[in-house]
C-alpha cells in the first residue's frame, strides 16, 4: 500500500523525476480522458470541444476523471514493485488476481478469463493462448507506464525484458510482449531526455523477429491509424497510434486529444498516448484541469482510492 503520508509532498514538475511523474499520470489523464468515448465514432472528441480547452467527462459509466482497468491495474503492478522491491510475478498475478474477483466496472475479456481460471501464474495465460490462439489485445500495453519507469535505469535490454515477463502475466501472444517492449524502451529513451521517435530504428532491432515486421509497418514515419489492418483495440495497432499521435502533435495536450479522436479503444489509446507524451513532455506539459479531478478507485483493495498526489507519489518512488 503507498504511503499514506506521502501525498503531502507534490511530484517534482520538471528533469528526470517530472518526466517520470508525466508518464505516469499522463497514462492514466489519458484513460480517464478517453474513458466516455471508448467504442464510439472518430472525431467524438473534437465534435465535442470544437474550440479546444477540452475538459475531462462523465459517460460510458465512468465519473469525471475516473480511471479505468488500465490504470487499475498499471497501480497493482507499481506497488508490487514498491513493495517487494522487485520483479515478483507471483505477487502481480495475486494482486491482479484479487482485483478481478473484485468485479471492477471494465476489464478485458480475456484478461478476465487468464485471472479467473483457477491456472497458476506462471501457466494461466499459456494454457488460455493455447486454447483460443488469441491473446494479442492491448491489455498489456495498457498497463506499462508504471513498469517502464521502474525499470528505465537498467538499460534496454533489461526494461524490455521485464516488460515481456509482466506482459505474459495475462497474455500468451508474444506480439503482445513485444510491443508492451517497446513501449518499455521509448518511456526509458524519453525519461533520458532523448527523443524516442530518433531511435525507434535501433528499438525495433531489440525486437524478436517473428514480430518486427508488423511492429515496423505501424511505427513508420508514413504510418497513419487509417492505414490499420486491425482495431485499436489490438497491440500493434494500439501502440502505433500512440507513437502517430506523439509524432504528428507538438504538445501533450494535443497527443491525447488526437489519440481519443481516433475513436474505438479510447482509453487505452490515450494512455499509451499519456505515457509516452508525459515522458517526453514532463508533468509541467500535463493540464492541471485534467488531475484535480483524476481518481483511482482499486477494486479488492479496501475501497482505496488514489487521486494525483498519489500517482505521483508512486511515480517517485518507482523512478527512485
Amino acid at each position: 500500500m503507498t504511503d499514506p503520508a506521502a501525498p503531502a509532498a507534490p511530484a517534482a514538475q520538471t528533469g528526470r523525476p517530472g518526466r517520470a511523474a508525466g508518464a505516469v499520470l499522463g497514462a492514466a489523464v489519458g484513460d480517464a480522458l478517453g474513458a466516455p468515448y471508448e467504442f464510439g465514432p472518430a472525431g467524438s472528441l473534437s465534435a465535442r470541444f470544437p474550440a479546444g480547452n477540452v475538459e475531462l467527462v462523465a459517460g460510458g459509466g465512468w465519473e469525471i476523471g475516473e480511471a479505468t482497468d488500465d490504470t487499475q491495474m498499471a497501480v497493482l503492478v507499481a506497488e508490487s514493485l514498491i513493495e517487494r522491491g522487485e520483479l515478483d510475478l507471483p505477487d502481480i498475478f495475486d494482486r491482479f488476481r484479487r482485483w478481478a474477483a473484485a468485479d471492477p466496472k471494465d476489464i478485458g475479456i480475456q484478461t478476465e478469463s487468464v485471472l479467473t481460471g483457477g491456472h497458476p501464474w506462471d501457466l494461466a495465460a499459456a494454457i488460455h493462448f493455447n486454447g483460443t490462439l488469441h491473446a494479442a489485445g492491448n491489455g498489456s500495453l495498457m498497463r506499462a507506464a508504471t513498469s517502464a519507469v521502474a525499470f528505465a535505469h537498467a538499460g534496454r535490454q533489461a526494461t524490455m525484458d521485464a516488460a515481456r515477463r509482466i506482459a505474459a502475466l495475462t497474455h500468451g501472444d508474444r506480439a503482445a510482449w513485444e510491443g508492451t517492449a517497446i513501449f518499455h524502451e521509448l518511456v526509458r529513451l524519453a525519461l533520458d531526455g532523448t527523443d524516442p521517435l530518433a531511435e525507434l530504428p535501433a528499438v525495433l532491432a531489440a525486437v524478436h523477429p517473428d514480430h518486427l515486421e508488423r511492429y515496423a509497418v505501424v511505427l513508420a514515419p508514413d504510418w497513419h491509424p487509417g492505414r490499420a489492418t486491425e482495431a485499436n483495440g489490438a497491440v500493434w495497432p494500439c501502440l502505433g497510434s500512440a507513437v502517430w499521435a506523439l509524432r504528428t502533435t507538438d504538445g501533450f495536450e494535443q497527443a491525447l486529444c488526437a489519440a481519443v479522436d481516433l475513436g474505438g479503444d479510447t482509453d487505452t489509446v490515450a494512455a499509451v498516448t499519456g505515457g509516452l507524451a508525459g515522458a517526453r513532455y514532463g508533468l509541467a506539459a500535463v493540464p492541471r484541469r485534467w488531475t484535480e479531478p483524476l481518481h483511482v478507485p482499486l477494486p479488492g483493495f479496501g475501497g482505496r482510492v488514489l487521486r494525483a498526489a498519489e500517482l505521483g507519489w508512486i511515480a517517485e518512488q518507482l523512478a527512485a
